[in-house]
């Protein structure tokens, strides 16, 4: 164990939490995504033990085995991982020294430590994809001020600036006027943050095309998504993405499929993209991100596909056959719920029962998760029969609705229930 004192909470390790002869999948990380691979390995026989920083993170309430330890702590990996069919992960944040010695020990890590590292450093991504030819916005390494000057120039002024490592949901990313560029670049360089700039995209709206692939080489892809941001957080995602052509489509999904043969990409993989307009007016597609897990754009998998994107991971890594990954229904958004600015006074379980008695096909996924002003809480996934923009806009309305009383305990269109 490590341990620092008597008061120090224990592991809850428990290797009788796994049924003979079906696997077990080691997962680093132990937030919503590790909490929903449980589920998913519940129905596939499976099991997982977690590597969780706390037992009452958001996967350790429900899994079985838990080894309470730290992700960047070789020692604490190679307990968790000790006699697990495969490794995963729930964030991209091992280093990959750990994994390539837990590789050379034995284990099956999956993602392996060089596709992941495209996860991990933005401008390592950047320069892969553009060696394969994938479209990337123009982009720079900025290692000084004078750097930045030069790539602000070369685009007009139009930059955007990025931590190389650990942003998300907008942390790490900035899009400065020229004349604040300077000082931001000098602040962040000598706070020790790396940095690259792109040139910011003229955006219509952004799309994630997600696929698992094996490490036999088997790729199943999803339907490409649109993705609604809102202050650089995924708000919403409708599957499938309205109005998309078809042959932007089928570009966005082949995009995802060779990016995960040329990466070497195992388990499940998203591929973050901006839909833009070229030169001549025409729709075309950028890669923005990459995330080799279960990824936020894919929670509507779960009520809206024939196989979940968690199911799929955990099929994906210990290299079983993959699901199909056909819509079954026209129309699903995913909308997320956010921590209000205050809890709201009406308790969690008196506004989930408003919800379902106004909307008893809301499916609503609670991640157990302690409240805090925009923390990721759950989201609500709505099925849609009718595929029209009519259809489509109702769908929205109503996961809309449900997400929005789950995290104000207030209706927005004014609905107020009868007794």
């Amino acid at each position: 164990m490590t341990t620092s004192d008597a008061n120090t909470p224990q592991s809850t390790e428990n290797p009788g939490a796994h049924a003979a002869g079906r696997p077990v999948v080691a997962v680093i990380g132990d937030g919503q995504l590790a909490r929903m691979m449980q589920t998913a390995a519940i129905e596939l026989g499976q099991s997982i033990r977690l590597l969780a920083g706390a037992p009452d993170a958001s996967a350790a309430q429900v899994c079985a085995d838990v080894v309470l330890g730290d992700y960047r702590e070789r020692a604490d990996l190679d307990r968790a991982v000790a006699g697990a069919d495969a490794v995963t992960f729930d964030h991209e944040h091992v280093p990959t020294e750990h994994l390539r010695a837990l590789i050379d020990a034995g284990h099956s890590v999956q993602p392996g430590p060089d596709a992941l590292v495209h996860a991990q450093d933005k401008l390592v991504m950047r320069r892969r994809l553009r060696e394969i030819g994938a479209p990337v916005p123009p982009f720079a390494p900025i290692g000084s001020v004078a750097d930045a000057r030069a790539f602000a120039e070369a685009v007009h002024g139009a930059v955007c600036l990025k931590a190389r490592r650990g942003g998300y949901d907008g942390h790490g990313v900035w899009f400065p006027d020229p004349g604040e560029l300077p000082e931001l670049v000098s602040r962040l360089l000598t706070e020790g943050v790396p940095l690259m700039a792109e040139r910011k995209v003229d955006l219509v709206r952004e799309l994630s095309a997600m696929c698992a692939r094996t490490p036999s080489g088997e790729v199943a892809c999803w339907p490409v998504v649109e993705s609604v941001q809102r202050d650089g957080i995924c708000v919403e995602a409708i599957a499938p993405a309205p109005g998309l052509p078809a042959d932007l489509a089928d570009q966005a999904r082949a995009l995802a499929e060779r990016i995960a043969a040329e990466l070497g990409v195992t388990g499940v993989l998203a591929v973050e993209l901006f839909e833009s307009r070229d030169a001549n007016g025409r729709p075309r597609i950028l890669v923005n991100e990459l995330a080799m897990r279960p990824h936020n754009t894919g929670h509507w998998t779960q009520d809206g596909c024939a196989t979940s994107q968690f199911e799929q991971h955990l099929r994906a890594v210990v290299d079983a056959p993959l699901g199909a990954t056909d819509p079954t229904a026209a129309v699903t958004v995913m909308a997320n719920t956010l921590g209000a600015a205050e809890e709201p006074a009406e308790p969690l379980a008196e506004r989930f029962a408003a919800v379902w008695r106004r909307f008893p096909a809301a499916r609503i996924h609670w991640y157990g998760k302690t409240h805090r002003p925009g923390r990721k809480l759950g989201h609500v996934n709505v099925t849609g029969a009718d595929g029209s923009a009519a259809g489509i806009a109702a769908t929205r309305r109503i996961a809309e609705l449900a997400a929005g009383y789950i995290v104000d305990g207030v209706w927005a269109d004014g609905h107020v229930e009868r007794g």
